[in-house]
């Protein structure tokens, strides 16, 4: 005992994120570590991720970003939007696009099983304001899926269903008592109604003999009850064309099904057991993620029977934290673009990216064809993100988080994208004081529009404003520096680029600077790219 404290020695694992903005102490994003920084050929935009957690705290360590949510970054790892607290619930498969013409934000908003890779909840749609605009839900009395929500045209969207049913599942090795099988199911939804316009099942069209993965397998399900259904198909990704055809990507399966929009029927298969297609070198994929049709690529000469396809090919299966084997296909995941003739049935490998450091994710994962031709790979759950040109050179990468909270970090889809954001609510303010020195700290939560900040004192009965300076706006918070100043009440104003006022903040009053609660001793946040540090703290 000393001084009516407990001494005790403690293993502080300092938190990256912590007392990263004063004005915004309630934010605690990741960082990003950046192993490649971006090249002067990146596309242009913003990173779209949103990392979460995927091993779970325990007594003695915890893992993945304190907040897990969707996030904006610029490409030096600069935070430009969090969207904790916003989406309220488990988030992930963060996204812009286009509805009716205005630019959105969406994001899958629900419960999470991370031992069987479902999600339950619904789609959360903002405005460019960061407003909820619209929640949109599944049909037919169906639960919305996290993987795949992707709009088709100006004013429709194709979800995906994980729905149990019961079925006599002993001609493929199930006991009497294994009678649960998912029934993979797509819809495609008017967005601002919410009707049903399309919905398309796996058990109609599909037997379990195509599936790669048996029932038994650990994250597949071994059928004894709705919970723990055999997920034979397991569809993760929608898309649909021009022609009004859909391709899925059926992870477990390891195929690509290309679906006629009009009755469900299969046009045709690629991979799998049951391939329509002759598989040129290194065409073949499996446990893949987010498969996308491509017309960009096709070239005049080419007719109808050509059609190009992108994929990001996981080839691999398996628990992040070991429990069960995993089992692998290739050295490494890798995205893909594929070429594919309905003439003479074949599929050819037209671009491979394949991943820094060996990277092979057993879940989740993404690939994005850039405006410029770019791509941009999400490594699922690597937790990592990479930029490559055109001829598929690497000009960006990186982990989503540092040091030791890091391990275990996990991001379903990453995207880049242009964005426009000017949030509706107030920017955020705070003034410190500190031997005879005031910093005024301001920042606006999604704000991409202010080029400088101008800062004022507020004296006097009515609020007489006098300048004090300003400060270019050049990172998620700035800040203004002041030596002897009297001052007791300050606002800052947001200037666009045009020199216009976009927003004032509210007044904040002057505050002390401390680091620390009474009695203790000044704790710094430390950002560790290695094993805790031992302290001794005063409790």
């Amino acid at each position: 005992m000393k001084n009516g404290f407990v001494a005790a020695t403690a293993i502080l694992q300092f938190v990256a994120a912590d007392w990263q903005f004063r004005s915004r102490p309630d934010l605690a994003p990741p960082r990003l570590n950046i192993t490649i920084p971006a090249a002067n050929n990146v596309e242009k935009g913003y990173l779209f991720v949103a990392p979460f957690a995927g091993y779970p705290d325990t007594a003695t360590e915890q893992h993945g970003p304190r907040q897990a949510g969707p996030y904006i970054f610029r490409d030096n790892g600069d935070l430009v939007w969090s969207g904790y607290g916003i989406y309220s619930i488990w988030a992930t498969n963060f996204q812009a696009a286009k509805w009716k013409g205005e630019d959105v934000l969406f994001s899958f908003e629900g419960d999470h099983n991370a031992g069987y890779g479902h999600g339950h909840g619904h789609t959360t749609i903002l405005n460019d304001h960061y407003e909820t605009i619209r929640e949109l839900r599944a049909g037919n009395h169906k639960l919305t899926d996290k993987h795949e929500f992707h709009v088709v045209s100006d004013n429709t969207a194709v979800i995906q269903v994980y729905q149990p049913v019961p079925r006599d599942l002993t001609p493929w090795g199930a006991s009497e008592e294994q009678q649960w099988i998912v029934n993979a199911i797509f819809q495609e939804l008017d967005i601002t109604t919410g009707e049903l316009l399309f919905e398309w099942a796996s058990l109609d069209h599909v037997s379990p003999d195509e599936s790669l993965l048996p029932i038994n397998p650990g994250q597949a399900g071994s059928g004894y009850n709705s919970s723990d259904a055999w997920d034979y198909f397991h569809i993760n990704s929608v898309d649909k064309n021009t022609d009004g055809d859909y391709i899925v990507s059926a992870r477990d399966a390891c195929s690509v099904h290309k679906i006629n929009g009009s009755d469900g029927s299969i046009i045709w298969r690629l991979d799998g057991k049951s391939s329509s297609f002759t598989l040129g070198k290194n065409v073949t994929f499996c446990f893949q993620h987010h498969a996308r049709f491509h017309p960009r690529f096709k070239k005049d000469d080419e007719g109808d029977n050509v059609e190009y396809i992108s994929l990001y090919d996981n080839a691999a299966h398996g628990t992040e934290d070991g429990r069960r084997s995993e089992v692998h296909t290739a050295p490494t995941s890798s995205g893909k673009i594929i070429r594919l003739d309905t003439e003479a049935w074949t599929a050819e490998l037209v671009q491979a990216f394949y991943p820094p450091d060996n990277l092979r994710s057993k879940s989740q994962g993404s690939m994005q064809i850039l405006p410029n031709n770019n791509a941009i790979v999400n490594w699922g759950s690597e937790g990592a993100l990479t930029e490559y040109d055109s001829k598929g050179n690497v000009i960006f990468h990186t982990y989503m988080d540092s040091g030791y909270l890091g391990l275990g970090v996990e991001n379903y889809r990453g995207f880049r994208y242009n964005w426009t954001g000017i949030p509706n609510e107030e920017p955020a303010i705070v003034a410190l004081n500190k031997d005879e020195e005031t910093t005024i700290y301001v920042s606006w939560n999604g704000d991409t529009e202010t080029k400088i900040w101008r800062f004022y004192a507020v004296t006097g009965k009515y609020g007489a404003r006098s300048f004090l300076g300003e400060a270019k706006r050049t990172s998620f918070e700035t800040s203004l520096r002041l030596r002897n100043k009297d001052i007791r009440h300050v606002i800052a104003e947001a200037i666009g680029a045009e020199g216009r006022v976009l927003r004032s903040t509210g007044v904040a009053k002057l505050e002390p600077e401390i680091l620390s609660a009474k009695g203790g001793k000044n704790v710094l946040p430390i950002v560790l790219n290695e094993e805790p540090k031992q302290m001794v703290v005063e409790l």
